[in-house]
């Protein structure tokens, strides 16, 4: 089997790659973003039919917080337009037959049933600070069912929550949560900072998955021989945005005070992933928020030591 990591020097990407090489994969491509360029159909097409490879998963993307999603809706909806498009039909061209397409929560309605299964899709409004990117993931999912029914092929989608963990992206204004709280507590503290303030009022929940769990699920889903066309990777419980930040700065070993800015937008009000479909598949998730947090926080004093934090 030769395996392409489209994405691969992200935090999912590097993950894939460490699960791929313990499930025993030899020949991995892993194609940097200065060596492909995905937004360019020409050049995602020739290197698809050059290299031929068996399996493809397309964890490539343009990613950011509500920041980043909000600031700069164009920039979301059109990369990842071009990523999803280049990279099926490049596959389709190059007679791969296995896609996995990754996705996003941020596919399912602003006010989504909770937790929310996959049948809700499309059923009401998006939430509108990450409309964009969602519009491009939904795009993407359904450029895989479709070549999948037209055409035979095995192209199908997984839908993780929010992730984090280790290479993830520390930039002080488009980070995720995770990354974002795990830098300004640290630094909060080597500063003795009395106070730390996060965005909003703390009270929206959130779903956070180990972005090796999600590796996990992916290899999974990729063995199963018919593959539903879409399935939510989600952790299976959410906690609160106040009570994830007081979960980091124990972890940081912050002890000021934490403060909410309720000028500032909480986005949507909850995101729990039904995981029944994954489940019934025989797979769950094993890493805890805790342990995960610990994890990630040893990973950015490591990567930060070494000089090569992401925080671009």
């Amino acid at each position: 089997m030769k395996l392409l990591i489209l994405g691969s020097g992200g935090m999912v990407g590097s993950a894939l790659i460490r699960e791929a090489h313990k499930r025993g994969y030899k020949d991995i491509l892993q194609p940097s973003s200065r060596e492909l360029d995905l937004t360019n159909q020409k050049q995602t097409h020739e290197y698809l039919a050059s290299n031929t490879p068996t399996q493809v998963i397309v964890a490539a993307a343009k990613v950011g917080g509500i920041h980043a999603n909000s600031t700069y809706p164009a920039d979301f909806i059109y990369k990842n337009l071009m990523i999803a498009a280049n990279a099926i039909e490049g596959s389709y061209q190059a007679g791969i037959r296995e896609l996995l397409f990754l996705g996003s929560s941020c596919i399912y309605p602003k006010h989504a049933p909770q937790p929310m299964p996959e049948g809700c899709l499309l059923t009401s409004d998006l939430e509108p600070t990450n409309e964009a990117y969602a519009v491009a993931k939904i795009a993407g999912l359904k450029l895989c069912q479709y070549y999948s029914s037209q055409y035979g092929v095995k192209y199908h989608a997984a839908m993780p929550t929010n992730l984090y963990g280790p290479g993830d992206n520390y930039h002080t204004e488009n980070s995720h949560v995770i990354p974002a709280m795990l830098r300004r507590f640290h630094e909060a503290k080597l500063a003795g900072a009395s106070s730390v303030t996060i965005w909003g009022t703390g009270t929206p929940r959130r779903e956070f998955l180990y972005v090796d769990d999600l590796a996990s699920a992916c290899f999974h889903l990729m063995a199963v021989e018919s593959p539903p066309d879409w399935v939510n990777v989600g952790y299976g419980d959410d906690v609160t945005i106040l009570e994830l930040a007081e979960s980091v700065a124990k972890v940081v070993g912050y002890q000021g005070s934490i403060e909410t800015d309720t000028t500032k937008p909480d986005g949507t009000p909850r995101k729990l992933m039904d995981n029944s479909i994954l489940k019934s598949l025989h797979w769950s998730p094993t890493v805890p928020l805790d342990e995960g947090l610990a994890s990630a926080y040893q990973c950015y004093l490591k990567e930060e030591k070494g000089g090569n934090l992401r925080d671009k």
